[in-house]
């Protein structure tokens, strides 16, 4: 049996596959070629994340398909529900990138409350001839300890988050409209462990209540937060988003930043992704980063693993 890796996969991932007894295919299809090659070589199995989109069109016109895979959560890029319809079985990760995209939302926390986007930008440039005035301009950053974290989506990723968070001293506090409560379980190094029960609360409350809000939540058709939202917030807090792009209205974000309603933010994700407004990319108050959230060596190896041991109980 033959699986295309669309967009990748760990080689922990294919080694488990071929030991299996499957071809795995790595080259890397065009969108408009999926089909072709599909059909020609017979592919039971097509991996993908979030680059190539497994639509109606190619259920239809590949019979030799039996399993898509999304390696990571979001299942946006696959017609689920139709391919269900077919016959296709339809598999992901949603627990495997969690503590990746997790680190990487209190990266951008961090980079925010001490200045490190631009202080990195200007200690290349003036480091050496303005050093006393560069330390003086980046002098008044802030703690996280203490501080209030509002969690807006609290599924895998979210709970994720505040582990990390309930681990720097931060207050959690989270807004899901699935979940009335969870417990987080703090493990540490020495096998000592800690529960914390968190209540969810209205997203309203979590954004006057909280010094930053980090979103976690599936794609949409509304923004999740918008200029009415952003009203609501603490003036001068932070805004996280490693979820998707288009959950956030950028235009009033920008806005927002420059009236200095907000302090600062941090994207992963864009709404134009993958060629973000130039705006967002140009402004000051924003730490960027490329869409990594899952992106991290340890992930890949659990997604790979994840998806093969899924594909091999399925097909065998």
């Amino acid at each position: 049996m033959k699986v295309l890796a669309n967009d990748g996969v760990s080689q922990s991932g294919i080694d488990k596959l071929e030991s299996a007894g499957f071809e795995v295919i790595t080259t890397k299809v065009a969108q408009e070629q999926v089909i072709n090659f599909l059909n020609e070589n017979k592919v039971d199995v097509i991996l993908v994340r979030s680059a190539t989109k497994v639509r109606k069109d190619i259920i239809d016109a590949c019979p030799s398909l039996k399993i898509i895979g999304r390696g990571g959560v979001g299942l946006d890029n696959i017609d689920v529900e139709y391919a269900k319809e077919k016959g296709v079985k339809v598999i992901n990760t949603p627990a495997a990138s969690s503590a990746s995209v997790a680190e990487l939302v209190i990266a951008h926390l961090l980079s925010g409350v001490r200045f490190l986007k631009n202080a990195n930008r200007d200690m290349p440039l003036e480091g050496e001839s303005r050093f006393k005035d560069l330390k003086k301009s980046y002098a008044k950053g802030v703690e996280l300890r203490g501080k209030t974290l509002g969690i807006i989506g609290f599924g895998r990723i979210g709970q994720a988050t505040a582990k990390v968070a309930l681990g720097l001293g931060m207050k959690v506090i989270a807004a899901d409209a699935f979940l009335e409560e969870a417990t987080i379980e703090l493990d540490f190094f020495d096998g000592q462990k800690l529960d914390f029960n968190i209540k969810t609360i209205s997203k309203d409350e979590v954004l006057k209540q909280s010094d930053f809000i980090t979103l976690h939540v599936p794609a949409q058709k509304d923004y999740v937060i918008s200029k009415k939202e952003l009203e609501l917030m603490k003036d001068g807090a932070g805004l996280i988003n490693a979820a998707r792009g288009g959950v956030i209205d950028e235009v009033a974000l920008v806005d927002a930043l420059d009236s200095k309603k907000l302090s600062f933010a941090g994207l992963d994700v864009f709404e134009s992704e993958p060629r973000p407004e130039i705006k967002i990319l140009m402004s000051p108050h924003i730490s960027l980063s490329p869409h990594i959230g899952g992106s991290t060596n340890e992930a890949q190896d659990r997604i790979g693993v994840e998806l093969a041991n899924q594909i091999i109980e399925i097909l065998n």
